[in-house]
């Protein structure tokens, strides 16, 4: 309800705190599984705090209170000797019930707003490319640069690759306008992508850090790529042919000292009358020290000359600053670039998937795609946050099963088996079954033995190689007291029979053998 200015007041103050309540709650209570997912929350959050700087600037509005109108609402309300009480009350009163006999869709309760507000789903417009934000769709960018003059012909992977590489391209080609509406063009598309894939984030403070660092670099000439611009030219300036660099003098006495033909070539090369004598040549050269040349008095320039010395100084200055312009950009897209570099590389890898696929693979994974779209949003098969503290086994219907019938099958016991590399079985029954399962009679075979039941329960490596060696003893002492053993060793006389030991002890007390 919002009949008076006080009560516009608190309704901003406690929609305020809802949508903070709002935000926390989104978090806390809704963790987002997918990418997608992730997303859309993201956008909705970004919603709520929309509305929440909204509601705030409406607050310092009303508390500016630049009418008077807050001020005299409250005076309203104060008590003086005149007042009727009770009438301004029940006119308040009488405000209210008519508001509401006005506006009665208005009494939605906090609980359905809230939840609203939670399930709603933003609109984010992706292209198909782009995959819900997952890639770069630089085609459009390509495209232009290839058919650009200050461009060339290569394919889209290695142009992605150097989308940041600026200072590859010739100096001359990056102060033409087409370049210019190229990279202004290439900004504008990598800060949508980044606005729509992390409506969180906060460009603006990243542009504004940018802008400082880049301001120190270019007046010191770091700037990547554009080192050797300059911000200006002094008319004592060496830079172009002929001229001197009269810091270096102090009078015009040491300038009379390079001669007149030199002196001269330097007034020529200011645009200064180069006449007279030695000595007046030299002064006129100190007045120029320090100064630009829009400073000069125009009776020192030559005739015709002023003006074009002054233009141009002009068209330098305006070379600079579109230099300072065209640099500018590049910065702001190598860093955006630079916070996209995971994309980057992801676009990298979807472009070489791309190229080595078939037709029927593409296809396959455009229809899986379509079928990951069409899964509906309210789906009760969606995984639920289960209250679970004492960790017991889920059942049929996916929940907990009865602590009693936990206790009942022996589930709180943990038996473990150092021969199936130390794995934990819970229950009795779990643990007698696993015996007879591939990885204990692996884990035997490992060992050198035979699983068998006598190595039923035998969890211990150490235990069941003692067990062993005991059954081995066992089986040699039984067989050497019935003379099995006996017949089953054979040995080989001097001409290379073999016999078993038997017959060989036979055949030697008869000597037969040797």
């Amino acid at each position: 309800m919002a009949s008076t200015l006080l009560e516009e007041t608190r309704q901003a103050h406690d929609d305020v705190e809802r949508l903070e309540r709002l935000i926390v709650k989104d978090f806390a209570t809704q963790p987002a599984a997918s990418h997608k997912d992730k997303l859309l929350q993201s956008h909705r959050v970004r919603g709520m705090l929309d509305s929440v700087q909204d509601r705030s600037l409406k607050l310092i509005s009303i508390y500016q209170d630049e009418d008077g109108a807050r001020k005299e609402e409250i005076a309203q309300l104060r008590l003086g000797a005149s007042d009727n009480v009770f009438s301004n009350f029940y006119d308040r009163l009488k405000e209210v019930r008519d508001y509401h006999r006005k506006f009665p869709n208005d009494d939605l309760t906090e609980a359905e707003t809230d939840e609203a507000l939670l399930q709603e789903q933003p609109m984010v417009p992706f292209s198909g490319e782009e995959g819900l934000g997952r890639f770069l769709d630089l085609h459009e960018a390509f495209q232009t640069f290839t058919n650009s003059k200050f461009g060339k012909q290569l394919d889209y992977y290695t142009y992605v690759a150097g989308v940041a590489d600026f200072a590859a391209l010739p100096r001359a080609q990056r102060l033409t306008k087409s370049y210019r509406d190229y990279l202004t063009a290439l900004l504008a598309y990598l800060e949508s992508f980044y606005e729509r894939t992390q409506p969180l984030a906060q460009l603006a403070k990243h542009y504004e850090k940018l802008e400082k660092e880049f301001a120190e670099q270019w007046q010191a000439g770091s700037v990547v790529g554009w080192e050797d611009r300059g911000e200006g030219q002094q008319a004592d300036s060496s830079a172009a042919p002929g001229m001197l660099d009269l810091d270096a003098f102090d009078s015009a006495d040491e300038l009379e000292i390079l001669g007149a033909e030199r002196l001269k070539e330097a007034l020529q090369a200011l645009g200064v009358k180069c006449g007279g004598t030695l000595r007046q040549r030299a002064q006129r050269l100190m007045l120029a020290k320090g100064k630009q040349l829009e400073e000069l008095d125009k009776s020192l320039f030559a005739k015709g000359a002023a003006p074009a010395a002054v233009q141009s100084v002009a068209t330098r200055e305006r070379q600079s600053a579109a230099a300072r312009a065209v640099a500018l950009l590049e910065a702001k897209a190598s860093k955006l670039c630079s916070m996209l570099s995971l994309v980057l590389e992801d676009t990298k890898g979807r472009i070489e998937k791309k190229q080595a696929q078939t037709y029927e693979e593409l296809v396959a994974e455009q229809q899986e795609a379509d079928e990951e779209a069409a899964v509906p949003e309210d789906s009760e098969e969606e995984d639920e946050f289960v209250y679970n503290p004492l960790k017991l086994p889920l059942g049929w219907d996916g929940k907990p099963i009865p602590y009693w019938l936990y206790k009942l099958h022996g589930l709180n016991l943990e038996f473990k088996c150092e021969i199936c590399g130390g794995a934990s079985y819970f229950g009795r029954r779990a643990f007698e079954r696993h015996f007879n399962e591939a990885k204990h009679v692996s884990g035997m075979a490992a060992l050198g033995i035979q699983n068998g039941k006598a190595y039923f329960e035998i969890t211990q490596i150490a235990d069941a190689l003692a067990l062993h060696r005991t059954l081995q003893e066992k089986r040699g002492a039984a067989a050497s007291a019935d003379g099995t053993v006996a017949a089953e060793e054979e040995i080989e006389d001097g001409d290379g029979n073999i016999y078993s030991r038997k017959l060989f002890e036979e055949l030697q007390r008869q000597g037969l053998v040797k």
